[in-house]
């Protein structure tokens, strides 16, 4: 017998067909799409564990100002993508990894390109559609609030971290979450979000951006939910993303929420 067929064999014994088999690749795996003419890269964590299960929850990761490029790698080796490397286990998640370029924001066509690579995820692998969840640090954590607020039916849960939901002074080109058209800011940011999952996380000694605005959020979201929850770190400055991601209790939560549950 050749050696290929008995490999055949062997797969279809396990129950694995050989496309399947080599398609298996797990661990940080650069992609590519095309937008507007333009080629974009972005990671996708795959676990180890992959092969074992067709139901993976999947992660939507937005990067800080600071992770901005186009390599594609950046993102990985800070937030989440420090935290997938050092603890692997506590996020059993495929998780997407979207990189914007320099002196722009997870606004207008860089949330669509987030959108979109999450869309390619959702096609091409093995995942369960209510158990998509939304996160991101800083000015991924504005990007947070922003997508969530067009998009809250796609997620199953959100979570910004230091982020804010309206312009700030130091930040000047940053695009306020809720349209201005929509009326006051907060108490519709809440109507829109009020049946979403929510965990907002803040240093109360943020340097970088303003503890005031979560507290301003998480006040107005408990006007109109109780799906809502916030932690303030005390004595913590702008990294209050290490923290997070590196809880269990984090985790937990996340991924104990599903889309239709609630």
């Amino acid at each position: 017998m050749r050696l290929a067929d008995l490999a055949h064999l062997v797969l279809a014994f396990l129950g694995v067909g050989a496309l399947g088999a080599q398609g298996a690749e797990t661990g940080f795996l650069d992609r590519t799409l095309n937008q507007g003419g333009q080629r974009h890269h972005y990671q996708v964590y795959v676990p180890a564990e992959y092969a074992t299960r067709t139901d993976w929850p999947v992660i939507l990761y937005l990067h800080g100002a600071g992770e901005r490029g186009t390599d594609g790698l950046r993102p990985t080796q800070a937030g989440l993508g420090a935290a997938l490397r050092k603890a692997p286990s506590r996020y059993p998640a495929i998780v997407v990894i979207p990189q914007i370029p320099l002196g722009t924001q997870w606004t207008g066509a860089q949330a669509d390109l987030a959108l979109a690579a999450l869309d390619l995820v959702l096609r091409d692998y093995k995942v369960d559609a209510d158990r998509v969840y939304l996160t991101g640090l800083s000015m991924g954590g504005h990007g947070t609030w922003y997508l969530a607020y067009r998009h809250p039916e796609r997620f199953a849960a959100a979570a910004p971290i230091c982020g804010w939901t309206h312009q700030l002074a130091s930040h000047g080109f940053m695009v306020p979450v809720v349209p201005a058209e929509a009326g006051p800011a907060l108490p519709a940011l809440a109507r829109r979000l009020a049946r979403l999952p929510l965990w907002l996380f803040h240093g109360d000694q943020d340097s970088v951006v303003p503890v005031q605005g979560s507290r301003a959020a998480f006040a107005a979201l408990q006007a109109e939910s109780t799906l809502a929850h916030y932690t303030e770190y005390p004595g913590l400055n702008h990294n209050s993303w290490d923290v997070t991601y590196g809880s269990d209790a984090f985790a937990q939560w996340l991924f104990a929420q599903r889309r239709g549950k609630r």
